[in-house]
């Protein structure tokens, strides 16, 4: 793709329109970013504009001028503007070429990319991923939806013989033309963002542009015990690798990733090579054993591509993976514990921004728990929440946009507290919560209504945390934290 002299719009100047920018013009375009917000709402991003500004950029904030969109040579859209906008239709109808960050990045990349797409666990996965391959003696870059813009990572990469491991939303996949992931892995389907794709079905089709342009050469590694990724077997083109935890959906799979009693094996032509033991997966929950399974199984395929298609069961003996496996550090915000406060453990799961997300958490750990819910509402059902919530949580503290729809969802099932912030409920908890109990953030909302993004929700969480610890910790430091 040349971009030298060519006028490009980027429209959203979030960390992947601030990135795309800054990409377009190191390679000689003429790039103008808009925004929506205001110069007063930049205050955090201010210097990073401002880099903008020293690189040639010209910044417009408050508006997405019409006439800019439709005299433009190209227009790259964030991943959080909907790519129905009426100026973007507008510049559509007047035949300018609109593409995403993430296919932006595409037409650039250089190396194998892995890209893991799907509801939940994607972000763990995709961190395991790049470790696993790593701790295997693999040059491996982690990007995308994990929190580094594709395109800064596509600008590190100058070796054809490095992995490039990418997590990739329904919201950058809707855009994908030419994107080619050599190893595509979906992890589960379950119902989310249906304020953005307006369906289910919408959603789910926005996953499957990950298979679009494969080929036999490539890989796709499917959850065996997700009825509908396992459809999507019938959407690729590409040798499929499937993966799961439950026998009853992995029993008659040939080739995959699956558990086998308290085994972690590679089952390849009826024949079966254990990887690794349950006791070697560092991470709580169920629903991390079923990620290991999805690293397990994408690191084998795309070794397979940087070793010409050596056999998959001679990889699995010759690779460290067990070692590998027991020292992943796990991925921040996922289920992360902050301290231990007079006998109560805190843990940080502000990544889970839909419920399908905080019933997995709730799995995981023990009662009596504290919950702290709320956010930006997505359109899920918090109804779903009931069962595990009756089972296992002593109160509910409810924050931001919707307390009122979660309040509705619960009510009469457990006590339930709405507080005005998050440290608010923070400190609520810390009263509530019983010794040997346990506060769990896990909102099932997205963050946009009080916070940046998820990560700043969760560093709010653990300030806030910590602040208390200071508070509680006598001259011998009697309590504990990370």
């Amino acid at each position: 793709m040349n971009v030298v002299d060519r006028t490009i719009v980027v429209v959203g100047l979030g960390e992947s329109g601030r990135a795309a920018s800054a990409f377009l013009a190191r390679r000689g375009a003429r790039v103008i970013a808009t925004d929506m917000r205001r110069d007063e709402d930049f205050a955090r991003e201010r210097e990073a504009v401002d880099a903008l500004r020293a690189l040639g950029v010209r910044v417009v904030l408050g508006a997405h001028p019409p006439e800019l969109l439709r005299t433009a040579d190209a227009i790259v859209v964030s991943p959080g503007v909907p790519p129905t906008l009426p100026v973007l239709e507008d510049a559509r109808r007047a035949g300018v070429p609109i593409l995403g960050e993430v296919e932006l990045a595409a037409r650039f990349l250089r190396g194998w990319l892995i890209g893991i797409t799907g509801t939940n666990g994607k972000t763990t996965v995709t961190a395991w991923i790049g470790d696993l391959l790593t701790r295997c003696g693999y040059c491996a870059h982690v990007g995308g939806n994990i929190g580094r813009a594709l395109v800064r990572v596509v600008e590190e990469v100058h070796d054809a013989r490095c992995f490039v491991v990418a997590e990739l939303s329904s919201f950058q996949l809707e855009m994908a033309e030419t994107l080619r992931p050599r190893v595509a892995v979906v992890t589960n389907i379950a119902p989310d963002h249906l304020d953005r794709h307006g369906s289910l079905e919408a959603y789910i089709a926005a996953k499957r542009r990950i298979f679009r342009n494969q080929t036999e050469a490539d890989w796709a590694v499917l959850n065996a015990d997700d009825p509908v990724v396992r459809a999507m077997v019938e959407a690729t083109r590409a040798r499929v690798l499937f993966f799961g935890r439950q026998e009853a959906s992995t029993s008659e799979v040939e080739c995959g990733v699956f558990l086998r009693d308290d085994r972690l094996v590679l089952r390849w032509a009826g024949e079966e090579w254990e990887l690794a033991h349950r006791a070697d997966v560092p991470l709580r929950g169920a629903h991390n054993i079923e990620n290991a399974l999805a690293a397990l199984a994408a690191t084998l395929a795309g070794v397979s591509l940087a070793r010409e298609a050596e056999a998959l069961p001679a990889l699995a003996e010759a690779l460290p993976l067990r070692d590998a496996l027991r020292a992943f550090p796990g991925v921040e915000h996922r289920l992360e514990w902050v301290a231990r406060i007079a006998g109560v453990d805190y843990y940080n799961d502000s990544k889970a921004t839909n419920v399908a997300s905080t019933l997995r958490a709730l799995e995981a750990l023990e009662g009596p728990l504290v919950l702290i819910l709320g956010g930006r509402d997505k359109g899920d059902d918090f109804t779903r929440l009931r069962p595990l919530v009756v089972e296992k949580v002593a109160h509910v503290l409810v924050i931001g946009e919707a307390a009122e729809k979660i309040r509705a969802a619960l009510e009469g099932v457990v006590p339930l507290t709405r507080c005005a912030t998050l440290e608010e409920a923070v400190r609520r908890a810390r009263r509530l919560a019983p010794a040997g109990g346990t506060v769990l953030l896990s909102p099932a909302c997205a963050s946009f209504d009080m916070f940046e993004n998820f990560e700043h929700r969760g560093r709010v969480f653990k300030e806030a945390v910590r602040r208390m610890l200071e508070e509680e910790m006598t001259p011998e430091g009697r309590s504990d934290a990370c």
